[in-house]
Order: structure tokens, then C-alpha cells, then sequence
């Protein structure tokens, strides 16, 4: 099946090929600046999840419907099929891998991102933007493992890489520390019950995901039997910090009413919000309200309540009369996993319904399953609506916004981040970039609709050592499912992006 059949089969139908065309001006100038931007970014929501992308009717009543009146992207990718080294890239324009120590972020990380350097957030800011991170972080905070003091500010966090206002998890629902930290201060915290946090053993007194088992609310499958809070099992320990402790129920309300206190302070003033939601992401436990609200269990249930979110975020924007002043970007961090760890029933109850679409593989994989995102992004009253097959990837994002709002990148900046902004204005426009590169434990390169995988194991830096014949190579445009390697009948093609992988580590960037 052609990828253009494939992607009709999956609900996008001749005008997602034939949009009308839309006058760009040839300086590359937009007519107008958004004044102010929002980028909501889900946390493992598949390209199968979201309804108008061919999944399950009724999952995402809302954003199928706010969808119409945008853009959707059918090749959009995020830089990895895990959570940390794309936000990396998100924010800092560079590829995750190139950078030692960006895989999946440990609760007690040392912040991630250097602070000298340029990021999206203090390019908005340098745009006149006051600038907001909500939610989940997972990037690292403070000096590192048996060096942050949870009891003091926090420093560096994500304020000193560009945001003025940041009410944040420190790394994902499902790790220690169990608390919000709103501009480097824990929320909430008695200082007559001090934090401490450790990724090597338990605290005496303290419950234990493995002795008190038959306790948890939500029993663990594996890995999140250490510490035990609102009576989830998690990944890593914690005493102290009752007060402060989150609870999972609420967090969707609480991320919620958090960016719509900041676009309301801010509504004078032109702004960049970031929201980070938790969900989809393990543990999955929703608010009262939305439980039983699917057939799918907690997992189905949480991306209603995403979907709510992501309605009420939007309400507040209409309600500040500022929608036509705004750019706004949904998407997600990276694909579906259906069972992480907790016996939530996600597999049991997943009945027809594929989060990753027809798309092979899932979160933590090189296939398409992994990276391939839902991708909207809607203006209006400048961007018109339709789809867009344009390759695109969320490293894309800092130089497109800041294209956007008039800010010249540095040259040095930014290294792999292209300015798709024609793109994001123009449904029709063709993509800024021919080639991406995605990243699981392996790297992966897409030319056109050429994919190649590099042979694994091979950790993030491929070498000359490796003989690139062992790695796998898919055409696209014939096999979009990559259930063919070719890379037999194609050695020279798959020699070659295998050198176009080790040109892209060598140079230390790929935007031009």
C-alpha cells in the first residue's frame, strides 16, 4: 500500500493532499505575529488515540472538533520515542544524543540543560514574551542525586533556562519526589517534615511498594514497587513532604488551573505557555469524574480527561478574547506504551482499539509507532484549516516559534531545530527539512520516504565499526507498516544514510 493510500485508509481523504493554497509571502514574513503562543504537550498520546486521526470514536470529542478549524500534520515526529531527550530537544534546538546523560531522566536528575545557552523559552522571552512552564518537567533540577536539597530553593530549574513562572513535576508521575515545585520552591511543604529523596534504598518506617502490596490501590507489574504514595507503588524512594505529596486524582485539575492562572495574569501582555499534562502516562489515575468513562479502563479514562483539559485550557483562552492572538500547538512527547509497569488493565480492556494506529510499535521503539505524533496546530483568523503531510519533528519547534515572533537565531544555537514557519502558516507549504532524526537506544533516518535503523545494539553514537548491512531499511511509500527490511536489495541506499548519520554526529548539527 502507498503511503498516501495508507494515509486515506486512515482518514485523511483527498483534501489532506489537495489543500487549498494560501498566500505566503515570498520573504518568508507572516502577514502578522501570533502574540502570544500555547504549546500543550500530552505525555505518551499515540497517533491512535487522538479520534480525528483515524482511532476509536469519542476518546477526544473536543480536540477532534477544535482540530477542524487547524492544521493537521500526518508526519510529525517527535526526536524520540522517550520523554526526557525530547523535551531536551523541544527546548534546546539539539538533538538529545548528542548530549551524554539525556536518556530517561532519574527523579533526582541534575537539571539537564545548560544555562549559558540558547533556549525556545529566552527566545520568547528576547520576543517580548513573558514566558510559563506548567506540569511535567523531567529534565532535572537542582545540583543532581545527593546534592538537591528539596527543602530549599532549587537551583538552577527550569527558571534559569528561560521561564519566568514554572509550576512543575520534577520528572513523571510514576517517580520520587511526589510533589510540585513552583519556581524552584516545593508547594506546600511543612519544614517540620523535611524531604529527602534516593534512588538506592528504602527510609525505616516507610511503606514499601514489594512488603505492602496488598495495600496499593493500584497494584505495580514491575519496577514501581518502591516508595508507596497515595497509595501507588513508584520508581525510587522518598520520606518527609506529606503536606506537599500529590494526588494523582487531582493533578489534571491542578496543571489546568495553573495555565489558566497564568494566561489570566498575563492576558495584557503577550505570552509562551508551555503545559506538559501527564497524561497519558503511567500511573493512570483520573479524577472521579472520568472514571468508567471509556470501555479501555484508567488509560482510556485519562485521555478523556486529557481531552477535557485541553478543553478547558482552550475555554480560557476564548473567554480572554485572545484566540485569534494566539498560536497553538497540541501534540505529544512521544508514542503509545499500553502496559508500563502498573496492572491497570490497559492490555486486558485495549479490546480494538490501536494507539499507535496501523503505525508499527510503540513508545521505546525505532518504528513509526514510536515517534509519529497527532500534530495540530491552529491560529485563527491566519492559518487556514486543512492537513499537511510535511515532515516535521518537535526539534523544529524553537526556531519555528521564534521565526514566528521576529527573533534571529544565532548561528551557533539551536543546531538541529528548523524554521518550519511557512509550514506551520501554510497547509499546502512544502516541509523546511528532507531528512529527520529520531532516536530509541538506537538512531533512526528518514530521507524522503526512506527510513533507516541503524543495527542495535549500538547505543546513540553509531561508528565506523559497525557494519550499517545489519541495520534495518524501509520504504515508506510502499511499506509504511515496515514490516519489509530491504535493506538487502538496497545496500548502497542504506551505506549511504548510514554516512548521513555519522556527517550529522560529525558536524554537531544539521540545520544549515
Amino acid at each position: 500500500m502507498r503511503r498516501r493510500d495508507f494515509l486515506r485508509a486512515m482518514g485523511f481523504g483527498a483534501a489532506a493532499f489537495a489543500a487549498p493554497r494560501w498566500a505566503f509571502p515570498a520573504g518568508g514574513t507572516p502577514p502578522r505575529r501570533p502574540r502570544n503562543i500555547l504549546f500543550i504537550l500530552a505525555d505518551d498520546l499515540g497517533w491512535g488515540d487522538v479520534s480525528c486521526y483515524g482511532a476509536t470514536p469519542g476518546l477526544t470529542p473536543f480536540l477532534d472538533d477544535y482540530a477542524k478549524g487547524g492544521v493537521r500534520f500526518t508526519d510529525a515526529h517527535s526526536p524520540a520515542s522517550t520523554c526526557t531527550p525530547t523535551r531536551y530537544a523541544i527546548f534546546t534546538g539539539q538533538y538529545a544524543w548528542r548530549k551524554p546523560g539525556t536518556g530517561i531522566a532519574p527523579g533526582d536528575s541534575a537539571l539537564l540543560i545548560d544555562t549559558d545557552i540558547a533556549t525556545l523559552p529566552k527566545l520568547m522571552k528576547q520576543s517580548g514574551m513573558v514566558t510559563g512552564a506548567v506540569g511535567k518537567w523531567h529534565l532535572g533540577m537542582g545540583p543532581g542525586p545527593g546534592k538537591t536539597d528539596w527543602n530549599k530553593p532549587i537551583k538552577p530549574s527550569g527558571n534559569d533556562v528561560g521561564f519566568d513562572y514554572t509550576f512543575l513535576m520534577a520528572a513523571t508521575a510514576d517517580r520520587t519526589p511526589c510533589v510540585y515545585v513552583e519556581n524552584g520552591l516545593v508547594v506546600g511543604l511543612d519544614p517540620n517534615d523535611p524531604i529527602e529523596v534516593n534512588y538506592r534504598h528504602n527510609y525505616p518506617g516507610e511503606p514499601d511498594g514489594k512488603r505492602d502490596r496488598a495495600s496499593l490501590k493500584m497494584d505495580w507489574d514491575f519496577g514501581h514497587n518502591q516508595a508507596v504514595v497515595n497509595g501507588i507503588g513508584r520508581i525510587g524512594y522518598m520520606k518527609g513532604g506529606k503536606k506537599a505529596r500529590w494526588v494523582d486524582e487531582e493533578m489534571a485539575d491542578v496543571f489546568v488551573e495553573k495555565a489558566c492562572a497564568f494566561m489570566e495574569a498575563n492576558k495584557d501582555r503577550p505570552f509562551f505557555l508551555y503545559l506538559g499534562t501527564n497524561d497519558i502516562h503511567v500511573p493512570r489515575v483520573p479524577h472521579p469524574r472520568f472514571v468508567g468513562k471509556t470501555p479501555f479502563g484508567p488509560r482510556g479514562d485519562v485521555t478523556v480527561q486529557f481531552d477535557d483539559s485541553v478543553r478547558r485550557v482552550i475555554e480560557k483562552l476564548r473567554e480572554l478574547g485572545l484566540e485569534q492572538d494566539t498560536l497553538v500547538v497540541i501534540t505529544s512527547d512521544n508514542g503509545p506504551m499500553v502496559n508500563d509497569g502498573y496492572k491497570d488493565q490497559a492490555v486486558e480492556r485495549l479490546g480494538d482499539h490501536k494507539p499507535s494506529g496501523d503505525w508499527r510499535g510503540h513508545k521505546y521503539q525505532p518504528y513509526e509507532g514510536g515517534h509519529r505524533l497527532p500534530f495540530i496546530v491552529r491560529w485563527d483568523g491566519a492559518i487556514p484549516a486543512g492537513t499537511n503531510d510535511a515532515l516535521v519533528s518537535l526539534v523544529d519547534l524553537g526556531a519555528t516559534f521564534a521565526a514566528l515572533r521576529g527573533v534571529p537565531v544565532p548561528q551557533a544555537a539551536l543546531p538541529d531545530s528548523f524554521d518550519q514557519s511557512a509550514t506551520f502558516l501554510d497547509p499546502s507549504a512544502p516541509s523546511a527539512r528532507t531528512s529527520l532524526i529520531c532516536q530509541d537506544y538506537r538512531l533512526n533516518l528518514r530521507e524522503g520516504d526512506w527510513k533507516y535503523i541503524v543495527p542495535g545494539p549500538a547505543g546513540n553514537a553509531p561508528g565506523p565499526k559497525n557494519d550499517p548491512l545489519n541495520g534495518e531499511l524501509y520504504d515508506l511509500s510502499a511499506d509504511p507498516s515496515e514490516r519489509n527490511n530491504v535493506i538487502k536489495q538496497h545496500p548502497d541506499r542504506a551505506k549511504a544514510m548510514y554516512a548521513t548519520l555519522l556527517k550529522a554526529i560529525r558536524d554537531g548539527r544539521t540545520r544549515p
